[in-house]
């Protein structure tokens, strides 16, 4: 009882008072039944526990999440050019993907699941054999490697691919063209967008 009032009360201060919060407040229970509870996880064993409010969310393909101030757009540059480059995928394309997936905030996680800065599913990280999810290098060149073998799969159509990325493989695949739902067709328009307006 003693312990559950301390938990309650350091999970109170928690969301009171954490300044940096980046997408709510992640617990991992341990192999000896102890509670760890963070707001900033560095692991993937630490599972979304209470989510952030509502009012700070951004444009994530899976739902509402929380994201980070957008001055921080260029903090993932030199990596997004990297894995741009190795896969040859347009940097801008990837960047304004980043954009729309999590808002540039490499600890989102979204209703459905997906986490990181390019909200990757976990059955699409275990494929991509993707260990950290929130490591910002491990999720882009997950990421980019993905949507290249979308690229691949259906002949270099960026408008399929991206609706493929956000709905999924099998459901585009199969209608030949984008899926009618509004959370798709807004993502592919969103991303094409950015696209636009990050190209150089």
């Amino acid at each position: 009882m003693v312990q559950l009032i301390i938990t309650s009360i350091f999970l109170i201060h928690l969301v009171l008072f954490s300044g940096t919060s980046y997408a709510g407040i992640y617990k991992w229970v341990d192999e000896n039944g102890v509670i760890h509870f963070t707001n900033t996880p560095r692991e993937s064993k630490f599972k979304l526990y209470i989510r952030e409010s509502k009012d700070d969310v951004g444009e994530g393909e899976n739902g509402q999440i929380p994201v980070t101030n957008l001055k921080d757009a260029t903090a993932y540059d030199s990596i997004i050019q990297e894995f741009s480059k190795k896969y040859n995928v347009d940097f801008a394309l990837v960047k304004a993907m980043i954009r729309v997936e999590s808002g540039f905030n490499p600890l989102a996680v979204s209703r459905k699941g997906a986490k990181g800065l390019m909200q990757l599913m976990p059955e699409t990280a275990a494929r991509l054999n993707v260990v950290n999810v929130f490591n910002p290098r491990e999720n882009i060149d997950g990421g980019v490697r993905y949507f290249k073998y979308l690229l691949s799969l259906f002949n270099d159509d960026l408008r399929l691919s991206l609706a493929a990325y956000n709905a999924g493989e099998n459901i585009v695949s199969e209608l030949r063209s984008i899926p009618p739902y509004r959370e798709t067709i807004d993502y592919v328009r969103k991303v094409l967008n950015y696209y636009q307006s990050y190209k150089p």
